[in-house]
């Protein structure tokens, strides 16, 4: 279905006109393309993927959201293809390797519901101070309860924040008018960082002890899951309010259901939850919890946002051939990608490494090209390295466009050198990461130019497949102490698939690397810690 004029007339035309395909039926925020002399675009709702085949083969455009799978056999079929647009920001339904084969740019919008989340999250706030959505369901129902619902102010109260990505910092610019103080948790973010915000940087501790109100905005893995649990409910304050719009699953629902029930926390505020639609419906039943459907980033002016910078975007592409917001690596010819692919899939693996081993707000990251890989334009090893690190600890899409950005903004200091010399290797790629607690520095190479290893490890020797899941134990070198970490995996079932040890001297400090096969359980991982002769374990996955 056709939403523009063709533009003019053919034989008035001096350059061919873009045929853009959308799949979804709104066009708010795209006036400025739809008008464009240039562009013809048609809507084709969420069309099958027998249709989808058909229909692609005469676009130049594509603009997606979440719906559309776009899919290898979708690619394939697009003999005119140039440009994907996702309007939002995840990419995960559009297949990268294939678009990028074929020379196609893969495109998001990222960043445009920041706004929206924090306002929603600071709306979420005041509905749980002042009880406005019980207050609002009783006087519905003609009940005048009035001397129920006596609320708390904000102002003088001390707010935790739970990461400090963009809309962390949002929401602390906001709630900083409202007179309260603002405290945060993010274990990658330095005091520089966070007093240029007006921030107190704390530990997790002292956040729970001194926090009235607890706001989550960190990403969902490994390390978040379940984070705020039973014990965690326990260090906090009584009269404690917790508001959670970053992810569901940070917060284990039955047990802060548990805590409300007992009277330890005060009260909740969720727009985010374990499974979407809700399975367990326990956290949402509970008294004193506010719940919204993972609305916040569902705002008018968010869609028309993302929609009006999609459109600039499709147009700076097709008409200037200016390359915005791309998540995959469409400024090099493909001949040159292919030989620096697997090269910008280590760099991406080191970061990805040393973003679960850091510990410290970041300060400096030092990057050194060295051999072959030197003659080369290193700028996407970089950003894809940038893009790896930063991944496992922001609350964003990280990208292989808005990775640098990130940095920036996190005032990270980003060093990089190459030299044709090199001593063992073909190439080597060395990463070094400053914190406020210390240096770690990984070296990657190929062997045979397609093998990833990660062959240096602070000072010590390795040989590291950069792939699956893996501790890294830093241990006394001693009889017995590798025995009873490997004797208590297996009483735990998980099964050792490979094992090496890094050291610089006999009976002294030493790494041993165990590659495992699943992820091992956090419980497990703490008694481990616990074992005579092991100074400290961390899980690594790749």
């Amino acid at each position: 279905m056709p939403v523009s004029s063709a533009g003019p007339p053919l034989a008035e035309r001096t350059k061919p006109m873009h045929k853009i395909l959308m799949t979804y039926n709104n066009t708010e925020g795209l006036d400025v393309l739809i008008k464009h002399p240039d562009f013809k675009v048609e809507i084709h709702a969420k069309p099958t993927p027998e249709q989808f085949k058909e229909l692609i083969k005469d676009y130049d455009g594509l603009m997606i959201r979440s719906e559309v799978k776009v899919t290898p056999d979708i690619i394939a079929a697009a003999d005119k293809l140039k440009f994907i647009g996702r309007a939002g920001t995840g990419v995960d339904n559009v297949d990268i390797p294939s678009a990028t084969q074929k020379g196609i740019v893969v495109s998001n919008v990222p960043g445009g519901n920041t706004i929206s989340a924090a306002e929603h999250t600071v709306g979420l706030m005041l509905a749980l101070a002042r009880n406005i959505p019980q207050a609002h369901g009783l006087l519905k129902n003609k009940e005048w309860k009035r001397e129920k619902f006596t609320g708390t102010e904000l102002q003088g109260k001390t707010l935790g924040l739970i990461g400090l990505g963009r809309i962390g910092r949002e929401v602390a610019y906001r709630m900083t008018s409202f007179g309260m103080k603002i405290i945060a948790f993010d274990p990658f973010a330095s005091k520089e960082f966070a007093q240029s915000s007006g921030i107190e940087l704390k530990s997790l501790e002292a956040l729970y002890a001194e926090s009235d109100y607890i706001s989550v905005h960190s990403p969902l893995n490994d390390t978040t899951r379940n984070m705020i649990n039973a014990e965690a409910l326990k260090k906090m304050k009584k009269s404690v309010r917790i508001v959670n719009c970053a992810r569901g699953g940070i917060i284990d629902e039955k047990a802060l259901s548990e805590a409300i029930k007992e009277g330890r926390v005060k009260g909740a505020a969720i727009d985010v939850f374990a499974k979407e639609p809700p399975v367990d419906w326990t956290i949402i039943e509970t008294e004193g919890v506010v719940v919204t459907p993972h609305l916040a980033a569902s705002t008018e002016e968010a869609q028309v946002k993302i929609a009006a910078e999609l459109s600039d975007v499709v147009i700076d592409y097709f008409t200037k051939g200016v390359i915005r917001n791309a998540v995959n690596v469409p400024t090099l010819d493909w001949e040159t990608y292919k030989k620096l692919e697997p090269y910008i899939a280590l760099s991406e693996k080191i970061g990805i490494f040393q973003g679960q081993l850091i510990e410290g707000g970041i300060k400096e990251v030092k990057l050194q090209f060295k051999g072959y890989i030197s003659e080369f334009n290193t700028n996407p090893l970089l950003v894809a390295y940038l893009k790896g690190l930063l991944t496992p600890i922001l609350d964003i899409k990280v990208n292989f466009v808005n990775a640098p950005g990130l940095a920036k903004e996190r005032g990270i200091i980003v060093k990089e050198t190459k030299t044709e010399a090199v001593e063992d290797y073909t190439s080597l790629i060395t990463a070094s990461v400053i914190t406020d607690k210390g240096e770690i520095a990984i070296a990657g190479t190929l062997f045979s130019n397609k093998n990833p290893r990660i062959v240096k490890l602070m000072d010590l020797s390795t040989d590291i497949v950069p792939a699956g899941t893996m501790l890294l134990v830093s241990n006394l070198d001693r009889p017995g102490v590798v025995g009873q970490v490997c004797v208590f995996l297996g009483k735990n079932n998980l099964n050792i698939a490979n094992m090496q040890v890094a050291r610089k001297e006999a009976g002294g400090e030493a790494v041993t690397i165990i590659s495992v096969d699943g992820a091992v359980p956090a419980e497990v991982l703490k008694q481990i810690g616990s074992f005579s002769g092991v100074n400290k374990v961390k899980q690594v996955s790749l």
